[in-house]
């Protein structure tokens, strides 16, 4: 069996691609460059990511269009990057419209190319940012499309192993899985330290802090999130 993983090169990702090799699956890993703030470093974790994991099947996809279209902080200079909101109900200016459906599409064009039976990806919905992409019910709803979608013969499922776990959750079975944190990146606005002030930042050190276990990763700041 054979599995495309969506590497970002954040900590979510990274704890998939984990599980998907824990699972046992022959794994190819796509990654998506589309205009984000942070897209270098995010480029450079997800080749550390599969040079860990010893995946050779790569595919590095630019979808710059989403950039152009803009409407996001990540993706649109011009509007700024946010702080932290941890109770926040509203969706963030992070959010990248249907960001989520557009590399969905592009696995499931590289799935069936290379006959892969699944398809991880990262995305979590108890303990994210209130991404409208990132519930149950948009994955069940984008695996009907694919049924649809594809040639008769075609069997492709999207997997979303970490999609009712915690932040918090997912970092212990990081370590469960010796997953290498310290080539994952979720600062949304720096390449160089993490800022540990924007919402993603936040989040990750919130769920490092709760699971007894400092992050690896350098930052500028490092507030406490628990308190």
């Amino acid at each position: 069996m054979r599995a495309v993983l969506l590497v970002s090169g954040g900590m979510d990702s990274l704890v998939a691609t984990a599980l998907a090799r824990h699972e046992g699956f022959e794994l190819a890993a796509m990654h998506v460059n589309y205009g984000q703030r942070t897209s270098r470093k995010e480029l450079e974790c997800f080749r550390q990511i599969c040079d860990h994991y010893g995946i050779a099947h790569r595919l590095e996809v630019d979808a710059m269009f989403l950039s152009a279209i803009g409407g996001s902080s990540l993706t649109d200079v011009a509007i700024p990057v946010g702080p932290a909101d941890l109770a926040g109900t509203e969706i963030p200016t992070s959010y990248v419209p249907f960001r989520n459906a557009n590399f969905l599409s592009m696995a499931v064009s590289w799935s069936e190319v290379i006959g892969a039976n699944r398809i991880y990806i990262g995305a979590v919905e108890e303990d994210s940012s209130g991404y409208p992409d990132c519930r149950k019910v948009f994955y069940d709803a984008f695996n009907q499309v694919i049924d649809l979608g594809t040639r008769p013969e075609t069997r492709i499922e999207i997997v979303t192993p970490l999609i009712a776990m915690s932040k918090a959750e997912i970092v212990r079975r990081g370590l469960e899985l010796d997953a290498p944190f310290n080539y994952s990146w979720s600062c949304y606005k720096s390449e160089g330290k993490a800022c540990g002030v924007c919402d993603s930042c936040a989040r990750r050190l919130r769920a490092f802090a709760s699971a007894g276990m400092e992050d690896p990763v350098e930052y500028e700041v490092r507030p406490n999130y628990l308190q």
